[in-house]
């Protein structure tokens, strides 16, 4: 275990710590996503993080959408993007509408001792509060803009706005949460900040909520049959999270397996369209039996379908860490994954799951040939999903993340 990684485990020790430690700040979090409106890996972290910050902290979250939640510790205001102008290019239109709620969250945010952005889509109005309050700046690293040179098909030329309003904020932050030692090697890199500015803490899981569970029920309600063996994917329709590449590996799966694509919220119109055609292609082939589940499905029928499956698959082109893997683990599913950004922190291979070199030419066919590899081998992958389970358990906490994350705020206001 490296020495970056190895400030990630936890111990009852320092759990026990932290419950007794009194910290009491006052935390601002900054965020796009928060529930109900999760769609991506940085809503789930926002949600249990703070969900851990408010034992402790005060903590108010300033986020996208109309909610509104009061309880002891914890304050949350959805924040309207009306008066948003409109652009002459519909491409950007989710830029206007996230710097109008970026300039009302800063006009609203109340004096506080941290504030804590999350993604790009928070950081304009993380800027600006941290000048109108005096408050520390906080950043934690989901994803890096220029990773995500595909979304100029998104957002055509405001992806370049995008990028520039991320490494400012990145500049001017007072401490860095990379959730993978080599995110920090990419936050340095790309952004010229100090070292000593980025701290790693990973992301967590809730082991209570993601555990085994079966139901067959559930899978017959989404067309899956439950007496075939199946490989699933769950994510966003989106280039970085590889399923265009999956699609194409499904040609050199063996017969008679089932695909399960949990897959939604597609980026554009082109990559739907794309999407729609290439699984209408290959239900003609009658080997393979492919069920696309294309709305957001409820975290406890997800745990379901992680629980039933064989083989969870990450063809992730870029995972700044991959939360899904973690998901699929603490189900006591074997992972299938790309070897790329912090995937390799989470599933080990030859161990938890299998890894594929991304690099080069045929990584469908190299994808393809580690899925039939653990569906070959039903008693293989049942003893993987067992040691990925045992090693969520040791490393991955959200009680942990918290704990650290307490600590590094703690250290920046004294």
């Amino acid at each position: 275990m490296n020495n970056e990684f190895s400030r990630i485990a936890f111990s009852s020790k320092a759990v026990g710590q932290y419950e007794s430690q009194g910290y009491n700040l006052r935390v601002t979090v900054l965020t796009n996503e928060y529930p109900p409106n999760i769609y991506g890996g940085a809503g789930v972290h926002v949600k249990y993080l703070v969900r851990e910050l408010a034992i402790r902290h005060q903590v108010q979250v300033y986020a996208f959408g109309d909610q509104r939640v009061r309880s002891e510790n914890l304050c949350v205001d959805g924040v309207s993007d009306l008066g948003a102008p409109k652009a002459n290019d519909s491409r950007f239109e989710r830029l206007f509408s996230t710097l109008q709620r970026n300039l009302s969250t800063a006009a609203i945010a109340q004096d506080t001792d941290v504030i804590h952005c999350h993604t790009w889509y928070s950081h304009w109005a993380g800027i600006l509060a941290k000048q109108l309050t005096g408050a520390k700046l906080v950043l934690t690293t989901h994803s890096l803009e220029p990773h995500r040179p595909w979304k100029v098909e998104q957002l055509g030329h405001a992806y370049h706005v995008s990028s520039w309003i991320e490494k400012t904020a990145y500049q001017e932050a007072d401490a860095i949460i990379a959730v993978s030692p080599q995110m920090k090697e990419d936050v340095i890199s790309l952004y010229g900040v100090e070292p000593k500015v980025v701290h790693v803490i990973a992301n967590g899981i809730d082991l209570d909520e993601y555990q085994p569970t079966f139901d067959q029920s559930v899978l017959r309600s989404y067309g899956i049959n439950p007496d075939v063996p199946y490989v699933l994917f769950v994510g966003r329709v989106t280039r970085q999270k590889g399923i265009i590449h999956l699609l194409h590996a499904i040609t050199h799966l063996d017969h008679q397996m089932q695909v399960v694509l949990a897959a939604g919220a597609p980026d554009t119109p082109e990559i739907e369209e794309e999407m729609i055609q290439e699984v209408n292609r290959l239900s003609q082939n009658r080997h393979h039996q492919i069920v696309w589940i294309r709305e957001m499905m409820p975290p406890s029928e997800l745990i379901v379908l992680y629980s039933h499956a064989q083989v969870f698959v990450c063809p992730s082109v870029y995972e700044p860490f991959g939360i899904i893997n973690l998901e699929a683990m603490a189900c006591e599913t074997a992972v299938v994954a790309t070897n790329v950004g912090g995937i390799p922190m989470v599933v080990q291979d030859e161990r938890t799951g299998l890894l594929v070199e991304l690099e080069g030419e045929g990584f469908a066919e190299r994808l393809a040939d580690k899925i039939n590899e653990l569906m070959r081998n039903p008693d293989r992958a049942r003893e993987m999903g067992l040691l990925g389970r045992a090693r969520v358990e040791a490393h991955f906490s959200w009680r942990a993340v918290a704990k650290q994350t307490s600590d590094l705020y703690h250290g920046l206001v004294t």
